[in-house]
């Protein structure tokens, strides 16, 4: 089956194979877009099955990458997606390689990516990573871990920056910080919204709106990251039910804002 890239010039009239179907992200996936076509100057890449599927890759140079990491002259790899009935055929293999040889033509080191120190939903499989030749270069709290892979020998190992490994305090209650890189994070945030507002859990969204703030952000998973009181919680994007259990776990004493004292 062939591939395709998606550019600025065919963007408008191509699938970006989140919330396929789902028209209750339109708006959210037309942000992507806008997103998408702003990183374009900036040398991404988005490459994918020529199906209407979830199989792609997102990637490119690190310096430009929305996410608190130090890797000069690497390539980074935003996503890397490949589900339901094309698991299994090699197609995350034949997208990585393509990363690797756009990386390798523009004179870089090697490849950088985020993945999780176990199987987590949004997260890459570190395991295929591994499999890949990648190797973990640095770790993040609680779970983060970055890894790579390099063919130069001499070239410099990258990090996460220093800061987000330092104790970050923001309003109390709900913060989450997010990015328009997936449409489930822009989707959600309203009906999360008015779940905190119904138990009177203060609710502050952080939309990150460049690379530069996005570099220097708390959260190593800038896609979207939700912390309770200053400690992080999940980078995960969760329905309401799953977070209105979150809330009553963190927070068990608050009460819905519209009761009364009997």
């Amino acid at each position: 089956m062939a591939y395709l890239q998606i550019t600025k010039q065919n963007i408008d009239e191509q699938h970006i194979c989140c919330a396929l179907g789902a028209k209750q992200y339109e708006l959210a996936v037309n942000e992507k877009k806008r997103w998408l076509k702003e990183r374009m100057e900036e040398g991404l890449v988005f490459y994918r099955l020529d199906d209407r599927a979830k199989v792609f890759i997102e990637y490119l140079p690190a310096n430009q990458a929305w996410a608190p990491i130090d890797a000069p002259n690497y390539m980074f790899v935003n996503c890397l997606w490949v589900s339901g009935r094309h698991k299994g055929q090699g197609h995350a293999a034949k997208l990585l390689e393509r990363c690797k040889e756009d990386a390798a033509a523009l004179g870089m080191d090697g490849i950088v990516h985020i993945v999780g120190n176990k199987k987590l939903p949004y997260l890459s499989d570190k395991a295929f990573f591994e499999h890949m030749g990648f190797k973990v270069v640095d770790e993040a709290e609680p779970y983060f871990q970055l890894m790579a892979l390099t063919w130069n020998e001499t070239a410099a190992s990258p990090t996460f920056k220093p800061h987000v490994k330092q104790v970050f305090s923001p309003e109390k209650g709900i913060s989450i910080y997010y990015t328009a890189q997936c449409p489930f994070a822009v989707g959600m945030l309203e009906e999360l919204q008015s779940a905190a507002r119904l138990k009177g859990v203060p609710f502050r969204a952080c939309r990150i709106t460049s690379k530069e703030q996005a570099q220097q952000a708390p959260a190593v998973w800038t896609t979207f990251a939700l912390y309770y009181d200053g400690k992080f919680v999940t980078h995960e994007i969760m329905s309401v039910n799953k977070f209105d259990k979150l809330l009553e776990r963190l927070k068990p004493a608050y009460k819905p804002a519209h009761s009364t004292n009997s």
